[in-house]
């Protein structure tokens, strides 16, 4: 098995040392590269074309949240991990819009880290458990129509494409993982979140939040 290749970019050296010794303590994973703000992010990932890239948000000059933006848009399959202190919702938010797929506070335990980091590598997407609860809320206060929205008015069909969206996968892998089209796919979802009454990618991994999908897979 090829470790996963890592790029962290943090604006802190302790910290880049003490994750790198981190990764690297790990069988399945290793740090390929470092940087020290956004602009050197966008460097090294196009140099070393990592597997995932750690970010944080507070770096000098260009920020976490831009730099993930431009790189989802010059390199839309890596996968990014936010490692920030910021526990406030509307990072969050900005940072999965981005194209974010993981999002863990400095402030959790280390195994929480590597667990984001796998979880992500096989194609999920992973929020802090201390983010989770305060998601969901985010969502019922948002949306209260979906609280009281019966589960039953989704089709089978229609739960599933949900549900794979939720954890991370594209509409080709969804269609290739149920032997659908795209384009039905594409119907699937617009009729989910029609019934539901969502707005985006964010809403679709809150929902999956109140549902169990992101840590059932």
């Amino acid at each position: 098995m090829v470790p996963l290749r890592i790029l962290i970019a943090d604006d802190h050296a302790t910290v880049r040392q003490g994750l790198k010794l981190l990764i690297d303590s790990q069988p399945d994973m290793g740090v390929v590269g470092e940087a020290a703000d956004g602009n050197g992010v966008l460097q090294q990932a196009e140099a070393l074309k990592p597997d995932i890239i750690v970010m944080d948000i507070s770096m000098p000059g260009m920020n976490g949240l831009i730099a993930t933006r431009t790189l989802k848009r010059a390199q839309p399959h890596v996968s990014i991990v936010v490692l920030t202190r910021h526990d406030d919702d509307t990072y969050l938010d900005e940072l999965l819009r981005a194209g974010a797929s993981g999002y863990v506070l400095k402030q959790s335990a280390p195994m929480e880290f590597l667990q984001a980091i796998r979880a992500v590598a096989a194609g999920g997407i992973y929020l802090d458990p201390a983010m989770t609860s305060r998601v969901a809320d985010g969502l019922l206060a948002g949306h209260a129509e979906v609280a009281s929205e019966p589960r039953a008015t989704l089709t089978e069909r229609e739960s599933e494409v949900l549900r794979l969206i939720a954890i991370g996968h594209s509409n080709k892998e969804i269609a290739t993982q149920l032997t659908i089209s795209v384009k039905t796919v594409e119907v699937h979802k617009a009729n989910a979140v029609r019934k539901l009454g969502l707005s985006g990618r964010v809403d679709i991994i809150r929902y999956g939040v109140l549902q169990g999908w992101l840590y059932d897979t």
